[in-house]
């Protein structure tokens, strides 16, 4: 064949791709029964015989269903068929193994293929089989004479009686990369077949047939495995694809061009040769074609949404593959779509493999017109997903973006930037770089548009610095320029190092306003401290902060550029900025990252320090804010270090500081301890012993002799104090009024006047406790005709209305409005009782109602029932079962009821749930708390009433003995026979308690049988009464009386003194109901549906659609938030708007 110098490269590989592509010696069938073979696969994928030559007996014979490895030997040996390659169990040992060469080991199988087909195609399947985990074996007899439907069916029975785990998913170092090494097989299989048997409509054919009903199976090994080997098989022969399309192109090219010369000058047995090779190479590339059309339509159009979401990321992984490498026959909306859909995929790893194989595509500036349709349908969900709950999708989707602003003709939208924007400030350093780096190039891309005519005169870095500092002051995030700068550093590290161009910028007098000023001085020593630490800020480091050698040398080249440009300019800056308290904080940070040797390593540079130490002394005089004058503090040891030679020039400056200051101290001494200093004086001596006594920790004040003096002052203060005795007693007398008055607004029935009163008193009896007061002489306790009014005030106005119309819905604002209220009113209510202000005993009104108004208060109750037991763990056991007590005597006052001791029960199990699981921490609390609940049960009663009224106490006390440890039910039983009558221990309510204390169960005991119906007929018929719900001060004395276990003195002083917690408003605002309905979270399970037809592509449908559910988040069960400042979940703090005299008054005019 002749052909110029040019295409003899070209015409070697046809020509040895045709001596190549010759049939393997053996019978074959006609091409056209190949085909209608192939055909029937495609339709039916679970159903296709493994093709069979002519020659074969077809007729069925009794064969078994499997073998099992471990039962015989494998059907097939090398020496009975003839064949002397390798066997599926060496192939799997090699690929398991890693060590062997894939093209060694692939090139023995096909020696041993050549020579028998079958053989060899049944050690293949074989060695698939076994790499699922199934130690089945498909035996010769299957593989003439049962389908392939037959085959899986009886490699099922045979896998299920192995283990659950299989090669893919089998942990352990020896698995790490089988994994890569079957792909490896697959891939080096294809290209070994690329010339020849790729084309032979047998291997390929029959082993694409097998592994689509494989990925069809109920097995989970089979399915992933199989689905993995047909996405690598069809990767393969695409890539094949590719390059036979590329050969016909040159092949046409060179026809055309033969073609079209002079008849003299044309070549005819060339155009022969040209001719036939087109003609081949579109034969094989038409059967490449079928044969990926028949495993696109058989395995991935139903895989992609399977059960398995490493089946489905194999499937996207792969179809990313395609699109980006073969455009020509994938890349089109049909394809895309599937992409789209898997965006909502529920699982983090496919949607990652979803971003990764659209970057690949985006990454493409020829593909960009074929993604237009895809990018207008999807860019909403692409843009929410930069908040995927999975960091890793959420940095690849913002690189994604980037990819999709650069490339795309109308990128994204500036509404559309600032959703990216604000994750420059994520905690996760990641998510914040690629943030970073997508603000950055934006930036670049202004300074390219608009500053380009100005870089000349200016800079680039000047406009960079605009630019960015105009960023951070419209975020939301100041305060945090730590984040923004390590969120750039990788990307625009030089820029931010720029230290010249920074402070040019500050010391110039008219360039920037004052806000600018100071946001590119926070900046700026970020990027010094950034630069000088080399690690990243608090909260974007895992594990231990660890530099190499390279970043070390990186880091002391930077702080020795650091200390050589602002050594001269630090006190240019502060003595601009001196009266600046924010910008003056700020740049006394600088001298710490400093290389403080510099200073001494010539003349000029210690008059530098000299300035220093001077401007930091004139910054100490000219401020009193507590933070600067820390500042200056702070810096004092670092200039004073003995490891400095100049240590004794900086001591000495300072010391000359603190005698100006303590003269300035003992010229007001005498007029203040006598007296007679006027405000102004007494404010200056302030002043200079406030900045002397900021130096105690930097330097030792034991030379100016200074606790004398400030002694002296304390003790003159103290006697005038005592002259205050009559204010004290007239304060304490306001304190009783304002007790009165409250009390009395407690009872009328002006809503908003009581509700302001609860209020008030609930924060002037915190304040006036004995644990807030800083002298017991101060201490204001309540009275007892208040504190019950102040229970009644919880039980008639809080624990009622949640059912009532006020929470309809009706009228949304009033039903916020009204739940917070009565939030902010139980938790200053629950304050008062774990601060020591009222008795521990008081929060059995709120306890009783842990269960029944669990959904509107069970914070807040939770959180006091915790804080009591810090306080004192015994009496808040029995301060629960005296709250279970006090509803069982509420109960038997009116007729008994099943149903409502089925409430306090459950109540006594939500209770009992509080205690923990550090069963040991609680052991004297349960103990105290079993005691006291028998001694209530077998009390003595009173006159008029029966005997053994309250047994059925023990049935509620029986759901606490879970809780108790073994060695302590002895202890409770011998206690049971010592209380309980002898008459009593046959009732049914004492065994059922007798039987909770003799089991073993450490978990929440079942209700047993009829134990409620026998309980109900322990009493005897009583006749009711009319339950009152408001306490009078007579019954609060007598319960006092009765529970004289509770000492409130145990629990002053246990807990620090909390902030005020009124919730008055003086002027009432209006709260603004919440109209948005909440987001759907897009990281929620999406189902994914199969489109009925194309046009949904553009509805942009979910995907999956899976009744399974991911790993069980743990239920919190929370109230209707009102906003994040109003309330939290433990005992609020909130602000007092008046004083409390005021409001007093306020109060006192309204009642009149």
């Amino acid at each position: 064949m002749n052909g110029t110098s040019s295409g003899s490269g070209v015409d070697f590989q046809l020509n040895s791709m045709m001596q190549r592509n010759q049939p393997v010696p053996g019978p074959q069938q006609p091409k056209g029964t190949m085909r209608k073979a192939a055909a029937k696969q495609t339709s039916s994928p679970g159903c296709i015989p493994i093709p069979t030559p002519p020659g074969h007996s077809l007729q069925p014979q009794q064969t078994p269903l499997g073998t099992s490895r471990q039962a015989s030997t494998r059907p097939v040996r090398r020496g009975e068929a003839g064949n002397q390659g390798m066997s599926a169990g060496d192939m799997f040992d090699a690929v398991c193994s890693g060590k062997s060469a894939m093209v060694a080991l692939v090139d023995e199988w096909l020696d041993s293929y050549k020579q028998s087909r079958e053989a060899g195609l049944l050690e293949l399947i074989n060695f698939i089989v076994q790499c699922c985990g199934c130690k089945g074996v498909v035996t010769r007899d299957m593989f003439d004479n049962m389908q392939n439907a037959e085959i899986i069916s009886s490699l099922t029975n045979e896998f299920r009686e192995g283990s659950e785990n299989y090669p893919l998913c089998t942990p352990g170092p020896q698995w790490k990369r089988f994994k890569a090494g079957l792909c490896e097989f697959v891939r080096v299989l294809v290209r070994s077949c690329q010339n020849s048997l790729l084309y032979d409509e047998y291997l390929f054919s029959s082993l694409m047939a097998l592994l689509t009903g494989m990925s069809d199976s109920q097995v989970r090994a089979f399915r992933h495995t199989s689905t993995l080997l047909a996405m690598k098989l069809m990767t393969g022969v695409m890539e094949v694809a590719v390059i036979l399309s590329t050969q016909l192109q040159i092949s046409q090219r060179r026809y055309d061009l033969e073609n079209r010369k002079n008849a003299q000058d044309r070549a005819s047995a060339r155009l022969e040769v040209l001719q036939a090779t087109i003609s081949e190479l579109q034969e094989n590339r038409e059967e490449l074609s079928s044969l990926m059309n028949a495993t696109f339509r058989g395995v991935f159009v139903h895989r992609y949404r399977d059960h398995l979401p490493e089946v489905r990321a194999v499937c996207i992984a792969e179809l990313g593959k395609w699109l980006s490498e073969d455009p020509e026959d994938f890349l089109n909306d049909g394809n895309l779509k599937y992409l789209g859909w898997t965006l909502n995929d529920k699982q983090s790893p496919v949607r990652l493999q979803c971003v990764l194989a659209l970057q690949s595509l985006y990454q493409e500036k020829d593909f960009i017109g074929r993604l237009e349709l895809f990018t207008s349908r999807f860019k909403e969900r692409m843009l929410s997903m930069v908040l995927d709950k999975d960091p890793d999708v959420a940095v690849e989707m913002v690189h994604l973006l980037l990819l999709i602003h650069q490339k795309t003709e109308g990128g994204l939208q500036d509404e559309e930037c600032g959703r990216i924007y604000p994750l420059v400030f994520a905690s996760h350093r990641g998510l914040a770089s690629a943030a970073g780096s997508f603000l950055y190039n934006n930036i670049k891309k202004v300074i390219a548009s608009d500053y380009q005519e100005s870089w000349t005169t200016v800079g680039p870095n000047v406009a960079f610095f605009n630019i960015l500092v105009s960023f951070y002051i419209q975020s939301e995030f100041q305060q945090h320029g730590v984040y923004l700068v390590d969120s750039l550093w990788d990307v625009a590290g030089s820029e931010l190092r720029d230290w010249e161009t920074m402070t040019t910028l500050l010391l110039q007098d008219d360039g920037l306003s004052d806000a600018e000023e100071g946001a590119l001085i926070e900046l700026m020593m970020c990027a010094i401290k950034r630069a000088a630490e080399g690690f990243p800020p608090v909260g974007r480091t895992q594990g231990k902060k660890i530099l190499n050698m390279k970043d070390k040398k990186i880091q002391a080249q930077d702080r020795r550029r650091i200390t050589t440009h602002f050594i001269n300019l630090i006190p240019q800056l502060l003595a601009k900025y001196s009266v600046d308290e924010e910008k003056v904080c700020l740049l006394l940070e600088a001298p710490f990252h400093f290389d403080l040797e510099m200073y001494s390593s010539s003349k000029p540079l210690e008059k530098h320090l000299d300035l220093l130490v001077s401007q930091v002394c004139g910054i100490v005089k000219k401020h009193s804010e507590a933070r600067v004058l820390e500042a200056c503090a702070r810096l004092v040891p670092a200039l004073c270090s003995d490891c400095y030679t100049f240590s004794t020039r900086t001591h000495l400056a300072f010391s000359q500081l603190l005698d100006g200051l303590t003269e300035c101290f003992n010229t007001y001494l005498d007029d203040l301890l006598q007296g007679t200093a006027d405000e102004e004086d007494m404010y200056r001596a302030a002043l200079a012993l406030k900045r002397v006594a900021t130096f105690n920790r930097a330097m030792d004040l034991k030379r100016w002799k200074l606790f004398n003096p400030c002694l002296d002052v304390l003790q003159s203060n103290v006697v005038r104090d005592l002259d205050n005795e009559v204010e004290l007693l007239q304060l304490k007398k306001e304190v009783r009024l304002f007790y009165s008055v409250c009390q009395t607004c407690l009872s009328l029935d002006q809503a908003e006047i009581r509700d302001q009163a609860f209020e008030l008193l609930c924060d002037v009896v915190l304040l006036y406790s004995p644990g807030s007061v800083r002298s017991q002489t101060l201490a204001q306790p309540p009275p007892d005709s208040l504190r019950s009014e102040m229970a009644s005030f919880v039980m008639d106005y809080i624990f009622t209305g949640c059912e009532d119309d006020h929470f309809t819905g009706v009228n949304e604002e009033m039903t916020i409005a009204t739940f917070q209220r009565k939030h902010n009113q139980l938790a200053g209510y629950c304050k008062l009782v774990i601060y020591g202000a009222l008795d521990l005993s008081a929060a059995t009104d709120v306890f009783k109602h842990y269960s029944k108004y669990h959904k509107e208060f069970g914070d807040i109750i939770k959180e006091t029932l915790s804080k009591s037991r810090l306080i004192n763990p015994v009496q808040s056991a029995k301060t629960v079962c005296l709250s279970l007590q006090q509803l069982f005597s509420e109960m038997i006052s009116e007729k008994p009821d099943e149903q409502e001791l089925g409430e306090i029960r459950g109540l006594a199990k939500r209770l009992a749930m509080s205690f923990g699981t550090n069963l040991h921490r609680v052991r004297k609390s349960l103990v105290a708390l079993h005691m006291d609940g028998m001694r209530f049960a077998f009390r003595d009663p009173k006159e008029g009433e029966l005997q053994h009224l309250n047994l059925a106490f023990l049935e509620i006390l029986s759901d606490f003995t879970f809780k108790v440890l073994h060695q302590d039910r002895a202890q409770l039983s011998a206690f049971l026979k010592a209380e309980c009558p002898s008459a009593a221990l046959s009732w049914p309510s004492v065994r059922m308690y007798q039987r909770s204390l003799e089991g073993s169960s450490s978990k929440p005991r079942q209700e047993e049988g009829g134990g409620e119906k026998e309980s109900s007929t322990l009493s005897p018929p009583i006749n009711p009464t009319a339950k009152r719900r408001k306490t009078t001060a007579q019954d609060s004395v007598s319960s006092a009386q009765r529970i004289s276990w509770m000492d409130s003195s145990s629990i002053h002083g246990s807990l620090l003194s909390p902030a005020l917690t009124s919730t008055v408003l003086l002027e009432q605002t209006k709260p603004q109901a919440s109209t948005h309905p909440r987001d759907t979270d897009f990281n929620e399970s999406s189902g994914l549906l199969e489109p009925d037809s194309e046009d949904e592509f553009d509805e942009g449908l979910s995907l999956i659609e899976e009744n399974d559910v991911e790993a069980e988040e743990h239920k919190i069960e929370n109230v209707q938030s009102i906003s994040d400042e109003e309330f939290s979940p433990i005992l609020p703090v909130f602000k007092v708007t008046a004083a409390p005299t005021d409001l007093f008054v306020t109060l006192a005019q309204a009642q009149i």
